[in-house]
């Protein structure tokens, strides 16, 4: 029989065997293999740097456009929008960019008679009840809840109301006054579903709605589906031009653009999260107020054009 010390010393051999094998084995490949990873990391490097140059270079390029875009803005905004009363409306997801907008809106000599935020408390569907109660309490005499949006979505009854106050009344509509107008704003703002840092200076005859990306949490759907409710709102009653960052994903641009009504009176700009962007979204406002007419402007596969084409 084999006994336990012939297993033993069998063993040993095996794994002595292997032990001589891989030290063998990787003395000869050594030289090969370390000059070949060598080669692979130095090639590595060099690809890194290019790329690297290639971001730097881009990122100049687009230094060199935005500056181009902004010294281009002094010389063709200046007297569009003279004596024109603008209200610029940020959506939460276009903060980032509701400033530059404003500027652009400045340079063009427009009147703006105000800036509203609305919060993202105002887009939480969980506050739908809130807003469709909050609406009735805010109302005052010469901005009655009466004719306002009774189907149960509390955004889109708010949204009206705001638009009723901060908006020119149809023509022969009673005008809101001034203490109703603030009232109306304030009780939005006091309860955190607005924020307007300066006092509004009247109806505004056009809107700027500066919206950004769509919603990418669980709510996803109710919300984007808010945002258009708003931006439908106040379109009933002025001018409309959406100022936003992208047009796919289910974002106010992109839903503005599918809808064959909604992109017939509201005009979209797809870059205004750049100074280009802030530039064509004063020349749409332009072309809304002056020819009465819609496009829909930037750099997304489902934009008419870059820019409108305005008269002389």
């Amino acid at each position: 029989m084999i006994n336990f010390r012939y297993h033993v010393v069998s063993l040993t051999a095996v794994f002595l065997a292997l032990a001589i094998g891989l030290v063998v084995g990787t003395a000869a490949l050594n030289g090969p293999v370390v000059d070949s990873i060598k080669e692979r990391v130095n090639a590595l490097s060099k690809d890194n740097q290019q790329m690297r140059q290639s971001v730097q270079n881009m990122q100049k390029e687009l230094e060199q456009e935005e500056e181009f875009a902004a010294d281009m803005a002094q010389v063709f905004l200046p007297g569009r929008l003279t004596d024109r009363r603008v209200l610029v409306l940020g959506l939460p997801s276009g903060r980032d960019h509701t400033e530059g907008v404003m500027q652009m809106l400045t340079t063009a000599g427009a009147n703006i008679t105000g800036r509203v935020d609305l919060q993202d408390k105002f887009i939480d569907p969980e506050n739908n009840s809130n807003l469709m109660e909050l609406a009735t309490v805010a109302a005052r005499p010469t901005a009655p809840a009466t004719g306002l949006p009774g189907n149960g979505h509390g955004v889109e009854t708010s949204s009206a109301l705001l638009a009723s106050v901060l908006l020119d009344r149809p023509e022969g509509g009673t005008p809101v006054t001034e203490a109703d107008r603030r009232a109306v704003l304030a009780s939005y703002v006091n309860a955190g579903y607005a924020a307007s840092e300066e006092r509004v200076a009247g109806p505004a005859e056009a809107v700027v709605v500066v919206s950004g990306q769509p919603y990418v949490d669980k709510d996803f759907g109710k919300k984007d589906e808010s945002v258009v409710k708003i931006a439908e709102q106040f379109d009933r009653t002025g001018a409309t031009v959406v100022a936003g960052n992208g047009s796919a994903g289910g974002n106010l641009v992109a839903i503005v653009r599918a809808d064959p009504v909604l992109s017939q009176s509201m005009s979209t700009v797809d870059n205004a999260n750049t100074i280009q962007g802030q530039l064509v979204t004063v020349l749409a406002m332009v072309q809304q107020l002056t020819e009465k007419k819609a496009g829909q402007y930037g750099v997304g596969d489902n934009a008419a054009e870059r820019m409108p084409k305005l008269p002389q």
